[in-house]
């Protein structure tokens, strides 16, 4: 069983893409299902994923994002105490984003095997607490 993290655009990808990607997170999410790993996320990604429905005032697609991010089969990591202080160790490195930080903070908190993004920027760190960092394209589960 690994411990596989999905950065918040995986989740977006799921519930409003009809494409390629859309498909290519399935098969990622049939495979981890099949395998018996973990899906992880933090806090953040459920407040990233909200932003666009919660302006749209668009209920049912809110709950639809709570639903899968609060529902059985995702661990949904905390920010504390402990991220805070890797959060700022990442966020010395030079043009790392705060939210991307945050991100990669409670992922090596909980020990994570794999954190996959679409974020070609941060596949270049090397964060203690996270085994491999990867983008969508190239996972090969």
């Amino acid at each position: 069983m690994s411990r596989v993290f999905f950065d918040t655009n995986l989740f977006i990808y799921l519930m409003e893409e009809d494409g390629p990607l859309a498909a290519q997170v399935e098969r990622i999410l049939e495979r981890m299902a099949d395998r018996g790993d973990q899906l992880l996320t933090s806090v953040m990604t459920l407040g990233e994923v909200l932003v666009k429905p919660l302006a749209e005032g668009d209920e049912a697609w809110i709950s639809q994002y709570e639903s899968l991010l609060t529902g059985p089969g995702v661990s949904l990591l905390p920010f504390d105490a402990a991220a805070a202080r890797i959060y700022g160790q990442v966020r010395m490195e030079r043009g790392i984003r705060p939210p991307d930080a945050i991100q990669l903070a409670c992922a090596a908190v909980a020990k994570t095997d794999l954190f996959i993004t679409n974020n070609d920027r941060l596949t270049r760190l090397n964060v203690p607490g996270i085994q491999f960092i990867t983008s969508l394209d190239r996972v090969w589960m």
